[in-house]
């Protein structure tokens, strides 16, 4: 198939799910929830009549159910085919707090086995989720919470414009569903802990112009259904904000990620941080504030795999760490590759520098990131540039499980082959004694126009250990520097350093732990 026959059948696709959002409007009978006995007080339970509306207009052949201005208390209220639920402006759908014995399914508006759904307007849906009966600290029984909105098994699902808050459990989960259309959503939910923003474990997916705050994660791609991978996903313009990560791949991810894309985001602390104790409390090295824990958060390790992955144009400040990626072996080792992120500036609030790490015999691959600038906290000692960093492989992915620091201020990277760094501008606001960049067993990569701030106490401006084939070009020094390149150990071979101004370097590379001096090729440089 050609390049016009694909994007012939791209606008058939197109077409064909316009047709479709199109006629959940102007198909069968429009109803109103008031006309089948929903109150608008806050108080009385409206499932039943809720309900009854949505019944009614699937039987006329569906069309747009209306909740018109009012609070109306609800349980679980299911969608149909061709349904389309409509929340005026100033209408609240607020979840009950009788839980469990309101809910089923998991889910406050359940979308399950169905096709041609969309969810729209400008009101409210509230789950209430600060409430007892949704909490599950220190219960022996743990109680179910449902999620606010719940698509599974379904085709063709839209939604758009509403404002979602307070969810006792992830906001909106996404299950082995695929064509899905989220659009201009406001998703606020500090009310609980697990309460994710957007989970997805779908495909054909579009996300875009939101805003998500969120206490945990804000948009999270699961893969856990076996035989179905998560993939063709494309997430743009949003504002995130969140205590704990921003964009994640993981933690399930049995299955696969594929053909993924986000762009064009901003990303922030959360608003506020009065569920869990805040992060600068519980970790030595993190500045007084909210934050993130990972702006971008890329994690395979659960034996599943990760391919054609593109991250561009993010602006992130009030984060730990910037960039996240880790293929470990908590429940089964998979692949982790062909990733491209480009155009990110962060400003973080920690020690605990970006990172790529694999683990002994099974490497991240293909990770291009280019056009980079970090400001980062800085405030490394000579201490933390020796730490011996664990290998950790069972952990728990999180830029926590290695301690409260790398031994690097800009970027670690362990266990990896194919990586390719270019055009970075690494900024520290405090002095740090670590080396900018920090190469640990990686092959076949290069290091590309990188500026980086000086480390203090003499030490190495970029340290390579044990690595083999790696190429060091295109840099020029904007302040003095003693050491250049510190090669370390053994196993450390072919290391090129060319096309470089190294006017004002005083030594470029130092061999120490065993390197052996004639690996090093130096050439076509100005010193």
């Amino acid at each position: 198939m050609d390049f016009k026959d694909q994007m012939m059948n791209q606008m058939k696709r197109t077409l064909l799910i316009t047709l479709v959002f199109y006629s959940v409007q102007v198909a069968g009978k429009d109803v109103v929830v008031t006309d089948y006995g929903a109150i608008p007080d806050g108080k009385t339970l409206n499932t039943e009549a809720l309900q009854k509306a949505i019944d009614a207009c699937v039987q006329s052949g569906g069309g747009r159910v209306t909740v018109p201005v009012g609070t109306y208390l609800t349980g679980t209220i299911q969608l149909w085919d061709n349904i389309e639920l409509h929340l005026a402006q100033n209408a609240i759908l607020l979840g009950s707090t009788n839980n469990p014995a309101d809910y089923r399914d998991s889910a406050l508006v359940l979308i399950k086995g169905v096709q041609n759904v969309a969810i729209s307007g400008s009101g409210i849906i509230d789950g209430q989720g600060w409430h007892q009966n949704f909490n599950n600290r220190g219960r022996k029984v743990k109680v179910s919470r449902p999620y606010e909105i719940f698509v599974r098994d379904s085709k063709f699902i839209k939604i758009t414009g509403i404002k979602l808050r307070n969810a006792p459990m992830w906001v909106v989960r996404l299950k082995k569903s695929e064509w899905i259309t989220i659009d201009n959503i406001h998703i606020y939910s500090h009310a609980n802990t697990n309460n994710d923003g957007i989970d997805i474990d779908a495909k054909n997916v579009v996300i875009s112009n939101s805003i998500i705050d969120t206490d945990d994660d804000a948009i999270v791609f699961k893969s856990w259904t076996p035989g179905f991978v998560v993939e063709n996903v494309a997430v743009s313009n949003c504002r995130i904000a969140s205590n704990c990560n921003a964009i994640k791949f993981g933690t399930w991810s049995a299955i696969g990620f594929r053909n993924i894309s986000i762009a064009n985001c901003v990303i922030t602390h959360a608003a506020e941080d009065n569920v869990r104790t805040p992060w600068h409390e519980r970790m030595e090295g993190i500045t007084k504030q909210p934050t993130v824990i990972s702006g971008i958060a890329l994690e395979v390790v659960d034996g599943g795999f990760m391919d054609q992955v593109t991250i561009s144009n993010i602006s992130m400040q009030g984060i730990q760490t910037p960039i996240f990626i880790r293929l470990g072996d908590r429940d089964g080792i998979g692949s982790l590759k062909n990733v491209l992120i480009s155009k990110i500036t962060a400003t973080n609030e920690s020690r605990i520098t970006s990172s790529i790490t694999g683990i002994p015999g099974s490497y991240v691959e293909n990770v291009t990131i280019r056009d980079v600038i970090f400001n980062s906290k800085g405030t490394g000692t000579l201490e933390h540039t020796d730490k011996n960093v664990p290998e950790n492989n069972k952990g728990y992915p999180e830029n926590r499980m290695y301690g409260a620091s790398l031994p690097a201020h800009g970027f670690y990277v362990r266990h990896a082959k194919g990586i390719q760094f270019e055009n970075f501008r690494l900024l520290l606001r405090n002095p740090d004694a670590r080396a900018a960049i920090v190469f640990d067993d990686v092959e076949n990569s290069s290091l590309k126009n990188i500026q980086a701030d000086t480390p203090t106490d003499d030490q190495p401006l970029f340290r390579i250990i044990q690595s083999k084939n790696i190429r060091f070009s295109g840099y020029h020094s904007t302040t003095p520097v003693n050491t250049l390149l510190s090669v370390e150990g053994g196993k450390t071979e072919k290391i090129i350093v060319d096309n470089c101004d190294l006017t004002g370097v005083k030594r470029v590379y130092q061999t120490i732990d065993g390197a052996r001096e004639n690996e090093m090729i130096i050439k076509g440089n100005i010193e």
